[in-house]
């Protein structure tokens, strides 16, 4: 038995330590605190009482305060040309625990990427913080700020077709659902928003315009984002099937949390190596004692 065991322990202990180098995959953090982009304006504050910075101070409290109630909110700190006029909003799909927790990261980031700049805009994933000081010029609501075009395309006829018609789906899902709408459609996964105090019309004229944009500037690439000054969309193409949508954390998932139930299987496994290394031990031992 002896002989045996050795084989069998080096199986075993190779095998665990296979399962315990594997990568889990389990999400540390939420994705929808990940940063996707900052614009911050190249005038700072002169503010040489320190009423600029309080009163920033003051509209940062405001805006997180308001996010454990809605997904939008308009604000406006101090008063003249010492004002400060700001807004967060979080994606429609995001519950209100979410949203407190996105809308949290914005202050702290806003001051570390920009600054005491006179206006600031930090996206992320899952909310977008902005803030402008009373006077400073205003931009197009069409205007893009920012874009992203997966690195992939997709070869073949009927890619363009396809995905035209599901951005086409998300225009007027847009508008019927008042500034926000995410679905799968055949083989994509698309989403838009406009900001919270645009109406339905203006609405679905910025979203029109990113999706010419969106197609204009990421072609046939598996993925898309366009951020305009009122509105932002996204698409994937899961030429597999679009995984389902975990509502809590607004991302795909096999259901649940696939890196998670990996974890926990590959933690089962450890856990019946070990005993079955140990029963074979203790069979080995016991085997040899009544030998002697």
């Amino acid at each position: 038995m002896g002989f045996t065991l050795k084989p069998m322990f080096l199986f075993f202990t190779l095998a665990l330590f296979t399962i315990l180098n594997t990568p889990h995959f389990v999400e540390t953090a939420s994705d929808y605190t990940t940063l996707v982009y900052k614009g911050c304006s190249k005038e700072t504050f002169i503010d040489p009482n320190g009423l600029y910075s309080q009163t920033l101070s003051t509209l940062f409290g405001s805006l997180v305060s308001q996010s454990t109630k809605t997904k939008f909110y308009k604000t406006t700190s101090g008063s003249g040309q010492n004002s400060i006029t700001g807004l967060f909003q979080c994606r429609g799909d995001l519950s209100n625990s979410a949203c407190y927790s996105c809308v949290n990261k914005l202050p702290i980031l806003s001051n570390k990427l920009c600054g005491k700049t006179i206006a600031a805009r930090v996206q992320l994933l899952g909310c977008y913080l902005l803030y402008e000081v009373a006077g400073y010029s205003q931009i197009s609501g069409m205007q893009m700020l920012y874009k992203t075009c997966g690195v992939t395309n997709v070869a073949g006829s009927g890619f363009g077709e396809r995905r035209d018609s599901a951005l086409s789906v998300m225009e007027n899902g847009v508008i019927s659902g008042h500034g926000f709408y995410t679905t799968s459609y055949q083989a994509f996964h698309v989403l838009g928003q406009c900001e919270g105090d645009v109406g339905d019309s203006d609405c679905g004229q910025c979203v029109k315009n990113a999706v010419q944009k969106a197609q204009v500037e990421c072609g046939n690439s598996i993925s898309g984002e366009i951020f305009l000054h009122k509105c932002f969309i996204s698409y994937g193409y899961y030429p597999n099937g679009v995984p389902s949508r975990d509502s809590s954390y607004s991302s795909f998932s096999s259901g649940k949390n696939p890196g998670k139930t990996a974890a926990i299987i590959l933690g089962g496994i450890a856990g019946v190596a070990f005993i079955v290394i140990f029963l074979l031990f203790a069979r080995s031992l016991r085997k040899k004692h009544n030998d002697y």
